[in-house]
């Protein structure tokens, strides 16, 4: 009995040692990407973390900003969002954005691609197609003020370029575009899709690149018009980048702040406010910082569900792929 005992005793001893080798084996492993991972680590706290963590602390307070004294509201502040006819309408208004900023450029974008590359870069060179590229590119870096400039100069009611021409043409009373609740809207959606359009043209085309051009003569010599080849091999060959487009153009027609402050504020009559300029404005003009904390807390969570939504559309349609395959 004694000596089973102490058997049992040392086959514990002798195991200790060897796990905690294989312990400190697994441990050593990740030592190596430390000087890697701490940068962006650190990056992160200060861009991302503590910022976040702060706009939820003061979402919970009544703060006038400045040296006032915090009062704390608890979910207060969220309480009266559920109430907030402007808040809603902000946020009605996103979903505008969407289909100016990501719907729209998405769907043309897709189009104009695969003309640009299956037709005219066939018919008349890479060349061609690739300053085409270019060009529609082109609104994506300019800067959003000298964009808003640009548009406010076409769309003013009265010395713009586009009221001028229709006055020509004999509209007696052309609308005004941008101050008008009616027309803000389509009108700030118009400006969004031509900046937004290059994107995706850009993504779609670099996709093609990595395309077998062998499909695409097969297919034409089996007699499949554009068409045929743009729904059979395009559409399904570049399916990922259609995902990243989705959800980058999503998250940015989410969050979306430069154009509206540039060309119409919010107005006229809230009609192309969105919730992060209601934020601003809740933030600067009318100094209550908890409130557009809570908006901007908000907002942060929404586009974090529409992203998960997104990539969980995306991971189970690469699921299918593969057990199709």
């Amino acid at each position: 009995m004694a000596d089973g005992t102490l058997t049992e005793e040392r086959s514990r001893a002798a195991g200790r040692p060897r796990a905690s080798r294989g312990t400190r084996r697994r441990r050593a492993a990740w030592v190596p990407y430390l000087p890697y991972l701490l940068p962006g680590a650190a990056a992160f706290i200060v861009v991302i973390g503590y910022p976040l963590v702060t706009n939820v602390y003061f979402s919970l307070f009544k703060w006038r900003g400045g040296m006032a004294p915090l009062r704390w509201n608890g979910l207060g502040n969220y309480v009266d969002l559920l109430g907030d006819e402007k808040f809603w309408t902000s946020f009605g208004n996103s979903l505008a954005m969407i289909v100016a900023m990501v719907l729209v450029p998405t769907l043309l974008g897709l189009v104009l691609a695969a003309v640009l590359f299956d037709y005219l870069g066939r018919r008349f060179g890479e060349r061609v197609s690739s300053v085409l590229r270019a060009t529609y590119y082109l609104p994506q870096i300019l800067p959003v003020a000298v964009a808003g400039v640009l548009w406010n100069w076409i769309l003013n009611s009265q010395t713009g370029a586009l009221n001028v021409i229709l006055r020509g043409i004999g509209v007696e009373s052309p609308p005004n575009w941008l101050g008008d609740p009616t027309t803000a809207l389509p009108s700030v959606m118009l400006v969004l899709i031509w900046v937004q359009m290059g994107y995706p043209v850009v993504i779609f085309m670099a996709a093609l690149q990595r395309v077998d051009p062998e499909l695409y003569e097969a297919a034409e010599l089996d007699g499949a018009g554009w068409w045929d080849r743009f729904r059979a091999i395009t559409v399904p060959q570049i399916r990922p980048e259609t995902f990243v487009v989705t959800l980058t153009c999503t998250v940015a027609a989410l969050k979306v702040f430069g154009p509206i402050y540039v060309l119409t504020r919010g107005g006229p009559e809230s009609s192309t406010l969105v919730p992060s300029y209601y934020s601003y404005l809740s933030f600067f003009d009318k100094s209550q910082v908890g409130y557009g904390a809570a908006i901007a807390t908000v907002l942060t969570l929404v586009i974090v569900v529409v992203a998960l939504i997104i990539l969980g559309l995306q991971n189970r349609a690469e699921r299918r792929e593969r057990e199709g395959i």
